[in-house]
């Protein structure tokens, strides 16, 4: 289990301030989110603690059309925060920050009261599950919110969410989605991968083949076959769709079975 519940106010408290710090240019600068601006991914964070509000208070909107696949339900999403994010465009900085901060602390207060061991309202479906327990509901929630913090930071140049406090549980989260990742990638029993993110906010994580699947684990008594050496800075943006495995190769240190440690450059972590 990842705890990360007690991080969010800290992540809220930091988004705030740095909100608070931004020049009219600023709030206007591009990102790495394709299309959004750094005012469009402040409004994308505010739609997920209304909608967080909404679910605690039992109201949920139902989807207007048939998801029946995880492609329809990320096309889903993706019009939903499109729709958000253009409406938001009429709200003035202050205004946001302003709604930001109240719902935020409503937000971390539901987050606050889950019980980490009870179902969650929604799977993990980057991670290939159909049903998940609320602790890694909970931490797909954190990442979300760390993620796009980052965004902002990065197309601004303020960092403070970089150490291993923050980032850790975040880039731990996303190793989740090895398993999915590699669900076609076939190989002998035991056959093991090491993936290592450097710096001391980083750490090591194993894929082991079951022989049938694959299972991730932090420690590791089989012979490496292929390892991924990455720095921080290019793991989260490679796993949140900000940098393609092309662009992403050039940043990489792939060794042992060059072609099976390559598939980790395709895991996504993000609904997207």
């Amino acid at each position: 289990m990842i705890e990360t519940r007690h991080l969010f106010p800290i992540l809220h408290n930091k988004l705030i301030e740095l909100l608070r710090s931004l020049t009219e240019e600023e709030w206007h600068k591009p990102t790495i989110a394709r299309l959004w601006t750094v005012k469009d991914i402040a409004a994308h964070l505010l739609d997920g603690n209304f909608r967080a509000i909404a679910l605690q208070n039992n109201y949920s909107s139902k989807p207007d059309r048939e998801i029946n696949s995880y492609q329809y339900l990320v096309a889903y999403l993706n019009h939903l925060n499109a729709e958000w994010v253009s409406a938001m465009k009429r709200v003035d900085p202050d205004t946001l920050i302003k709604l930001m901060d109240d719902t935020g602390k409503q937000y971390n207060d539901y987050i606050a009261s889950l019980d980490p061991n009870a179902e969650a309202p929604f799977s993990v479906a980057w991670a290939g599950e159909e049903r998940s327990t609320m602790w890694f509901h909970v931490a797909r929630e954190y990442t979300e919110k760390w993620h796009h913090q980052q965004q902002i930071r990065d197309a601004v140049g303020k960092q403070g969410i970089m150490d291993r406090e923050l980032f850790y549980p975040c880039i731990d989260t996303f190793m989740y989605g090895l398993p999915h990742t590699y669900r076609n990638t076939t190989a002998p029993k035991g056959t093991t991968i090491k993936i290592t993110i450097t710096t001391e906010s980083g750490g090591e994580w194993y894929l082991v083949s079951t022989g049938n699947g694959w299972q991730l684990k932090k420690e590791n008594t089989e012979a490496i076959s292929a390892t991924v050496l990455l720095d921080p800075d290019t793991a989260w943006k490679l796993f949140t769709k900000g940098l393609n495995p092309q662009a992403a190769a050039g940043r990489v240190q792939l060794s042992g079975d060059v072609d099976l440690a390559g598939v980790v450059l395709t895991m996504v972590s993000v609904m997207a």
